[in-house]
C-alpha cells in the first residue's frame, strides 16, 4: 500500500456545510447511490425522497405529480432499470424508466427552472477502445441497458433544462446488489471463484459518487439555489468514475484481498461465462473533463475500495 498511498490526492469529499437551503427532489433514493445521495445532499436543503411505492416511473402522470407536489428547484435522478442482462428480455420496461421517465423528468425541470442531475453508464459504449472513454467518444452500446440509458441521455439534451450527465461505472458499497457484495458471499460459500479477466472498467464506491455530487451542487447552485448562469457554462455531460481501471479478475481479488485472492480467484475469459446481454470488453472512463472544469476527481479505485472495506455497514436507513 506504500506506493498506492502516494498517489492518493483526493479522499473522500468532506459533507458540504453551506447556506444553501433549496427544496431537493431525490428519486431512487432507495438504492446504492441514492442511499448515500441522502446523506451527502442533506445539508443542501430539503431533501424529498419518494419511495418506489409513491413514484412510479413508468407512469408520466405520477412523475408530473410528485415533481410539481415538491416544487423541486433540484431534481436528482439516481433511479434506474439496472439489470443488464433481465433488460434483453424486458425491453419496454427498461426503455420507459430510463428514457421516457427521464425525458419526462427533463421536462419537468425545465418547467419549473429547477435545476436536474442524472447518471448515466459506461455501458453507452461497445468496449472496442484501446483506452479509456472519453465525452466527445461517440456512445454505440451493444445492450438493451446501454441504448436505453443513452436514450434518456438524448432526451435530456433535447429538451435542455439546466443539467449534468454524469456518467459512472460498476458502481458498489455496502448494501444493495452489487458485484462486491457478490463475491463476499461467494467466497463464503465456495473454494473456487471464476471471474472473467478481459472486461475492463473502473470498480467506483458509491458514496464517493454521491460526496462528489454533493460538492458539484454546493459549487452550481446560489442562496436561491440552482445557478442558471453556472448551468449556463458547465452543464452537460461529465464522467465521473474512479482513477486507473481493472478486469472483474483483478476487481475480485481486491475485494477478497491479495493473499485470499490469488488462492480463490480464476480467471476465465467471457466466452467461459455467457450472459444474455453482451458486455463491453472495456468500458473505462477518462474523468479528466470533470476534474479540469468543476475540481472534482475522484481517487484510484483500489483506494475507494479501501475506504469501502474500512466503512462500517449501513444501519437501518432505506431501501434494501
Amino acid at each position: 500500500m506504500t506506493d498506492l498511498a502516494l498517489r492518493v490526492s483526493h479522499l473522500p469529499f468532506p459533507i458540504p456545510h453551506s447556506p444553501i437551503l433549496m427544496r431537493i427532489l431525490l428519486i431512487g433514493g432507495e438504492g446504492q447511490v441514492g442511499w448515500e445521495l441522502r446523506r451527502a445532499l442533506a445539508p443542501l436543503g430539503t431533501v424529498h425522497a419518494p419511495l418506489r411505492s409513491d413514484l412510479d416511473l413508468e407512469s408520466a402522470d405520477s412523475i408530473i405529480r410528485v415533481v410539481r407536489a415538491t416544487g423541486a428547484q433540484l431534481i436528482v435522478n439516481a433511479a434506474a432499470y439496472t439489470a443488464v442482462d433481465k433488460a434483453e428480455t424486458d425491453v419496454d420496461t427498461a426503455t420507459r424508466v430510463n428514457g421516457d421517465a427521464v425525458g419526462i423528468l427533463a421536462e419537468e425541470a425545465k418547467r419549473g427552472s429547477a435545476g436536474f442531475i442524472h447518471y448515466s453508464t459506461d455501458y453507452v459504449f461497445d468496449g472496442n477502445q484501446a483506452g479509456p472513454y472519453t465525452e466527445t467518444d461517440e456512445p454505440d452500446p451493444i445492450n438493451v441497458y446501454g441504448r436505453t440509458k443513452l436514450l434518456g441521455e438524448q432526451r435530456i439534451r433535447e429538451v435542455n433544462p439546466p443539467h449534468l450527465i454524469l456518467r459512472t461505472s460498476w458502481v458498489y458499497g455496502l448494501r444493495g446488489r452489487n458485484f462486491l457484495l457478490t463475491i463476499r458471499k461467494l467466497a463464503r460459500e465456495r473454494s473456487m471463484l471464476k471471474v472473467v479477466d478481459d472486461q475492463i472498467g473502473c470498480p467506483t464506491w458509491c458514496r464517493l459518487i454521491a460526496e462528489a455530487t454533493a460538492q458539484v451542487v454546493t459549487r452550481s447552485s446560489s442562496a436561491q439555489g440552482p445557478d442558471p448562469d453556472w448551468f449556463q457554462e458547465n452543464g452537460g455531460l461529465y464522467h465521473l468514475a474512479a482513477q486507473d481501471s481493472a478486469s472483474w479478475y483483478e476487481f475480485a481479488r481486491a475485494v477478497l484481498g491479495d493473499d485470499k485472492g490469488q488462492a480463490r480467484v480464476k480467471a476465465i475469459p467471457s466466452a467461459e461465462y455467457p450472459t444474455p446481454a453482451r458486455r463491453p470488453r472495456n468500458s473505462a472512463l477518462d474523468s479528466s473533463k470533470i476534474r479540469r472544469q468543476l475540481g472534482i476527481a475522484l481517487p484510484d479505485w483500489r483506494v475507494g475500495l479501501a475506504l469501502c472495506a474500512e466503512g462500517d455497514p449501513p444501519k437501518g436507513g432505506f431501501g434494501k
